[in-house]
């Protein structure tokens, strides 16, 4: 046990010193605004509007206006290269979250409300997927091997894990001090001063850059490389997880109204967050010969099991260990899901792919949030979390149709003479 967990201790200063000390800090800072806005879009406008179906909306504006532009924003990083994409987003996303908060202030109708909200979704810099990207181009490049590859999804999905954990908590803080706006003008500060220093980072040059070959009037322009079958089934995966995670959501907000403890539906996301965090950053203990797709059926269906403890939950006590219990396998899901959409994509569509995947989870979660909100609003909690339980189960079912991929995505990138990373 203790050389075990010794070898993951050197894995993780192996990563660290491929990407540096201060990038994973600075990612992390720059991915939580999207945890602020997202989860505190439903308290702000229903505390400036007083409408929940008004905050409900306008946070499903949001979370769409991101999985609209996610891919887009993967897709430029690739051809244009991280840095100069990622800086433009961040401030635009500043100015957009500022605009967002100062209309919800102001009182605006709620169709100007939803166009604010998607701008603020749509100009989200996608620093966590782009992070994956650019670690996993870093550790590639030293020749590192899979156990190392996927100790660096381990790390970014421990931090995306950690900042739905810290931004709900910003959001609390800021309504019981005063007003959610706080929270989302530190959102606007952050996403502007630490997405401009993941930009400005040398790493920044690490992920390779499609290059715009000239070509002749009549030459038929060069295609992109085709994502393979794989690649899509993974996203279908992340989708019905998404949907997974966003009836839990529902069905944990209606479960703690009934019982009288809203004021706690954070602090059981909190308990589900920790587990979910504790053990993603243990996956990197996972020994190679369990190889991706055997992982992701495991997993699939250990999330699809214990979700069921949820739909017969009825007491806070109760909640709070299925949840505890329940958070042990979504990040394994999760990493994984990331894990082979790493092998699967071609490298130079690395950016491309992996905000895909992201926004393949928030477009799953954003749109069941609503649908099985208002579900749980009729029928209970109880037939949130069922919605939940059949998509895990779904999930499974894809799962069993995704083989790993043979070979790498990204092939390992040569320093260039001034010793930048590309």
């Amino acid at each position: 046990m203790a050389q075990a967990a010794g070898g993951t201790s050197a894995t993780y200063r192996e990563v660290l010193g491929a990407t540096g000390a201060l990038l994973p800090v600075i990612s992390f800072f720059g991915r939580l605004p999207v945890a602020v806005i997202q989860f505190g879009s439903v308290l702000l406008i229903t505390r400036t509007s007083g409408s929940l179906a008004t905050g409900g909306t306008v946070a499903c504006a949001l979370a769409l206006g991101q999985v609209a532009m996610g891919p887009v924003v993967g897709r430029l990083a690739d051809r244009r290269g991280q840095g100069s994409v990622v800086l433009c987003c961040s401030l635009l996303n500043a100015l957009a979250i500022a605009c967002y908060t100062l209309g919800a202030l102001a009182g605006l109708p709620t169709p100007l409300l939803v166009a604010l909200g998607v701008l603020a979704g749509a100009t989200v810099p996608g620093i966590g997927p782009l992070a994956r990207a650019r670690g996993v181009a870093l550790v590639r490049r030293g020749g590192a091997d899979e156990r190392v590859v996927n100790t660096v999804l381990s790390l970014e999905s421990t931090m995306d894990e950690l900042s739905f954990v810290l931004g709900p908590a910003l959001i609390g803080v800021a309504a019981f001090v005063g007003h959610p706006a706080y929270a989302f003008g530190a959102a606007a500060l952050l996403v502007a001063g630490c997405g401009t220093a993941f930009a400005l980072h040398p790493t920044a040059t690490a992920t390779p850059v499609r290059p715009a070959t000239a070509r002749a009037p009549k030459e038929p322009r060069a295609r992109r490389p085709r994502m393979p079958r794989e690649v899509r089934l993974v996203r279908l995966g992340l989708v019905l997880l998404g949907v997974l995670l966003g009836g839990c959501g529902a069905g944990i907000t209606a479960l703690t109204q009934k019982l009288g403890q809203e004021d706690q539906a954070g602090l059981v996301y909190a308990a589900m967050g920790v587990m979910s965090a504790a053990v993603g950053l243990s996956m990197a203990a996972v020994p190679e010969r369990f190889g991706l797709a055997l992982r992701w059926r495991v997993a699939t269906a250990a999330a699809a099991l214990l979700s069921l403890l949820l739909i017969g939950t009825q007491s806070m006590p109760g909640l709070y260990v299925a949840v505890t219990v329940f958070g042990a396998v979504f990040a394994p899901n999760l990493i994984t899901g990331f894990g082979l959409t790493e092998r699967a994509v071609p490298g130079e569509r690395l950016a491309e792919g992996m905000t895909f995947a992201a926004s393949a989870f928030v477009g799953g979660q954003a749109v069941t949030l609503a649908v099985a909100g208002r579900l749980a609003e009729s029928h209970g909690a109880a037939a949130a979390f069922t919605v939940g339980s059949v998509a895990a189960a779904l999930a499974f079912g894809v799962a069993l149709l995704v083989k790993a991929p043979a070979a790498p995505g990204v092939t390992p990138v040569a320093a260039t003479p001034s010793g930048s990373c590309r």
